[in-house]
């Protein structure tokens, strides 16, 4: 009876391996088989989520990308300044936790906005990200996050605004929650110490010369000043260049400035609608608006890459792509996580 009982196993196994039983290692051949089908399957599985991939929308929406560079220079055209917003978003969403447009909700009762905190103050045409959004999703129905449009609209601000194109990842999903509770924890105050700021950005993996890039965005657009007036009164502050002092008193008249009133200075007077490595000549030059401007030139840590890319504007930029790639690639939702908002100020109501 044993002997049946083997023979039949035998053949059942043989028979569910879909082999003869009469060849050679075929039971062991086909356990291994069976044991790499089980390993396809847990790699197919992975694969559903393949996180941040260059062109993700290759399939889902081709002419996504396109799109959104479409909308940009169309909405560049008609507002200058909207290209300095959107280069500081990337910074205001991606360095807070997840690079998940949470930077874009609308305070709710329960919720307050990152939009509405110290921090995020001067930020503003957050509406012309609802129009890029609209015009993808009549493309394209609740399938591109706002957080990759908040990230595409930035690449593509630098190009309008003379920088380089930076190739970046897609495939990041929208946040549910504001992160106003933890903000001041992750973006650096225009007062702060170099020593603050190399610790923020270093903790997202960004390094020295990737920090000096960054701050390199000061070389466009306006401060306004509320963030200046602490170095003209009651005393102008001595490190700043005589040729500079007399421009600021004349935009910032008021000790105290309103902080809806419309003052401002332009951060580069000199090229003021490019973003150049001419930011870092005026640094060394005393010319520098903020604080953090004025030591990042002085730093023992930071001032040679101050003075490098004052030199070599190929340098500065190339510091700048990766520094951004970086940033933008900072713990992003992917897969499941999130969701796809239908519109990038308000999150989608549960069903």
């Amino acid at each position: 009876m044993a002997e049946t009982w083997r023979d039949r196993t035998q053949q059942r196994n043989s028979t569910q391996l879909g082999m003869k039983e009469t060849e050679p290692g075929t039971r062991e051949m086909g356990l291994f088989f069976l044991a790499l089908l089980s390993f396809s399957a847990v790699a197919l599985g992975e694969d559903d989520n393949p996180g941040l991939v260059m062109n993700f929308y290759k399939d889902s929406c081709p002419r996504a990308e396109e799109i959104i560079g479409e909308q940009v220079k169309l909405l560049y055209k008609r507002h200058k300044n909207t290209a300095f917003s959107w280069l500081r978003n990337i910074f205001h969403d991606c360095a807070v936790e997840s690079c998940d447009a949470s930077l874009l909700l609308d305070s709710t009762r329960s919720s307050l906005s990152e939009k509405e905190m110290d921090r995020s103050f001067g930020m503003r045409n957050f509406r012309y990200l609802n129009t890029i959004k609209e015009a993808v999703e009549r493309e394209c129905p609740g399938v591109v996050s706002c957080a990759d449009i908040l990230v595409l609209s930035a690449r593509d601000a630098i190009v309008a605004l003379g920088g380089p194109y930076i190739p970046l990842k897609t495939g990041r999903r929208d946040g549910r929650r504001s992160r106003a509770g933890v903000l001041e924890r992750y973006l650096p105050d225009h007062n702060e110490s170099i020593s603050a700021v190399l610790d923020r950005f270093g903790a997202l993996g960004i390094d020295t010369p990737g920090v000096v890039a960054l701050l390199g965005s000061h070389s466009v657009g306006r401060t306004h000043c509320v963030k200046l007036v602490h170095r003209l009164y009651p005393e102008v502050d001595a490190a700043l260049n005589p040729d500079r002092v007399e421009h600021m008193l004349k935009k910032c008249p008021d000790a105290i400035p309103g902080p809806k009133a419309v003052q401002y200075v332009r951060n580069d007077r000199g090229t003021p609608m490019e973003l150049d490595n001419n930011y870092y000549r005026n640094i060394l030059d005393d010319k520098g608006l903020l604080q953090v401007d004025h030591r990042l030139a002085y730093d023992r840590r930071t001032r040679p890459f101050v003075k490098k890319m004052a030199r070599d504007q190929g340098y500065f930029f190339h510091e700048s792509a990766r520094a951004i790639t970086i940033l933008s690639e900072n713990s992003p939702l992917t897969g499941d996580e999130g969701e796809i908002r239908r519109q990038c100020n308000v999150a989608n109501k549960r069903r």
